[in-house]
């Protein structure tokens, strides 16, 4: 899947999930999906038991990887997500990957 919609836009977008997000696979299961919808980015876990995820993809990508971070892997409960339209980074993002945590 192309990584551009057909207007050529591209959404970059900051993601927290709150909950039971860390010990039950969810980054993991977050890059393996992110990958088969064709978005480029990164997730982490956070200090403070969340998870972050920098998304980078058309609206309709960006859309259904958040709808799948709503429910995560089983095992997982979001209690909330929040999300933030950032500028695009430099240098751009190339692929999917799990980062140390912050």
């Amino acid at each position: 899947m192309d990584s551009q919609d057909e207007n050529g836009a591209i959404e970059h977008r900051l993601v927290r999930v709150r909950g039971i997000v860390q010990g039950v696979g969810f980054r993991d299961g977050c890059m393996r999906h992110a990958r088969v919808l064709g978005i480029t980015g990164w997730v982490r876990n956070r200090r403070d038991g969340s998870v972050e995820a920098l998304l980078q993809g058309s609206a309709q990508q960006v859309a259904q990887m958040c709808e799948w971070l709503r429910h995560g892997v089983p095992g997982a409960r979001v209690d909330a997500l929040e999300q933030t339209a950032v500028p695009a980074p430099s240098p751009p993002l190339e692929g999917f990957d799990v980062l140390p945590t912050a």
